[in-house]
């Protein structure tokens, strides 16, 4: 497989896009790029500063100060990302991050700022990214893009799962509320809304293993490679 593309996986909350992401980019050699990493790092730095997101100018002021960059942890070979030089891939994913990265993504300006970041990123190819629009507006163009949905419980559980091992306060209520907040506003938002692209292939994996998922994403990407 020596021919480079550029493979997006899109879809809801808590669908398991980013461990899909992570396995198929390490399979095949690429560079895996959280797309949500790249906003929750936005939205980090923001709370962080104590920024209004309700005023474009400062929103416009402070994304000027934001450098947002991935690197291969060298220990678990995960792609990490980085905000101006701070490793932050296990601050963001705290509830406070959680409950306002849906509200700072539909920003406009925050909005341009990341989907002109990530195309910046694939413009060798070679990558696997993971997120919103990737398919619809990141990168229309993509050789291969899947659209991942799971039934709404097996969400809730997955993700209460992922963060009960950060924080143990956290209830089963309080994810299922983040989680259909989320949902509403990445798919009712003006700017880039959720939505699967007309040549994505759609990929449930309400009852399907890791394997069994990489497996279905793997063939597609073969398809996609072999000489007609």
């Amino acid at each position: 497989m020596d021919q480079k593309i550029i493979i997006t996986i899109d879809g809801l909350s808590s669908c398991g896009k980013s461990t899909l992401a992570r396995q198929l980019a390490r399979k095949l050699g690429y560079l895996y790029i959280d797309s949500g990493a790249m906003y929750r790092a936005i939205t980090l730095y923001f709370l962080r500063n104590n920024i209004d997101w309700n005023e474009p100018e400062k929103v416009k002021e402070a994304l000027k100060s934001i450098n947002l960059e991935f690197k291969v942890n060298d220990y678990n070979l995960h792609s990490e990302i980085y905000l101006n030089g701070e490793n932050v891939e296990y601050i963001i994913r705290d509830i406070v991050v959680a409950e306002k990265v849906s509200e700072v993504a539909a920003i406009k300006e925050v909005r341009s700022f990341a989907v002109a970041a990530q195309q910046n990123m694939g413009r060798h190819k070679g990558i696997v990214m993971d997120g919103r629009d990737i398919g619809t507006t990141v990168f229309p163009d993509a050789k291969v893009k899947i659209f991942m949905t799971a039934d709404e419980t097996v969400r809730v559980e997955r993700r209460f799962t992922e963060m009960f091992e950060k924080n143990p306060n956290i209830s089963l209520d309080e994810v299922k509320a983040n989680i259909a907040m989320r949902d509403y506003i990445d798919s009712n938002r003006e700017i880039s809304p959720l939505r699967k692209a007309e040549d994505a292939i759609v990929l449930d994996n309400t009852e399907l293993s890791e394997k069994q998922q990489l497996d279905f994403a793997l063939n597609l990407v073969k398809q996609q490679l072999e000489p007609a």
